[in-house]
């Protein structure tokens, strides 16, 4: 049941968490230490939704692009969610919470691919909020994966050119099924999409909050979700005219 307090909830919010490394340094900390304590954040931020109505929560986990960064964090990273699907993944479960992941599960390591697996697998039959896990994903990659299976279509005479339409396109997504986030979230000031759904964001709502994403609170994203909810979503299209009193 939404909040009382909220009005206009939206049914999916993608987040954009950034800022751990930059919430470490700050404090003359590891960087691995500001990725700690964003998995706290992460769990506030499910209750949160959950809590409000949110339907579906998307948070951007690792990027495709990730891989760059120095052996010692992303194996660090690779640490915590192994970690993080460990510990919560019952906790999940018995919240009725169901999980997907999106991205490239190609080459992914031996030891992360089941554990993604296995959380997808426990949780399909849950009916609460979905969380969904952006691992290993780049929006460009998953445009070019979608073009490249529907061009196999064409080749095989499966499809012609002329019935490629963007709901064809939606189907081949990593999202397919999953609703175009109505907002989409950023933390640490910083205010770009960083190859983040980029087809899927097309009319969303754009929010970016100063907040980096380990202090990123339940207070934190009822503000944004308040500040969402003054917004008017017009997909294209021209406000609704307000009629005078007695028209």
């Amino acid at each position: 049941m939404s909040n009382p307090l909220l009005r206009n909830v939206p049914t999916h919010v993608a987040i954009i968490m950034d800022g751990n490394g930059r919430w470490a340094n700050s404090r003359g900390l590891p960087r691995t230490m500001g990725h700690r304590k964003g998995v706290e954040a992460v769990r506030e931020a499910v209750r949160t939704a959950g809590e409000v109505g949110i339907r579906y929560l998307t948070l951007f986990a690792f990027s495709s692009e990730n891989w760059s960064r120095p052996e010692a964090e992303v194996s660090d990273l690779m640490g915590l969610l192994k970690a993080f699907i460990r510990r919560d993944l019952a906790d999940l479960h018995r919240q009725n919470v169901r999980i997907r992941v999106i991205g490239d599960k190609a080459n992914l390591r031996g030891d992360i691919l089941p554990l993604l697996l296995e959380a997808e697998d426990t949780t399909r039959g849950n009916t609460g909020i979905t969380l969904v896990i952006a691992f290993n994903y780049g929006s460009r990659d998953e445009m070019t994966r979608a073009m490249q299976a529907l061009a196999v279509e064409v080749a095989q005479g499966r499809l012609s050119a002329d019935q490629i339409t963007p709901e064809r396109i939606a189907s081949k997504l990593d999202t397919a099924g999953i609703p175009d986030p109505d907002l989409v979230l950023r933390t640490s000031g910083e205010e770009r999409l960083s190859n983040f759904l980029l087809w899927q964001a097309a009319y969303s709502e754009l929010l970016f909050v100063p907040e980096l994403w380990p202090d990123f609170t339940r207070e934190v994203f009822l503000d944004a979700l308040k500040t969402y909810a003054g917004r008017e979503r017009r997909f294209g299209g021209l406000s609704q005219p307000t009629l005078a009193v007695g028209s």
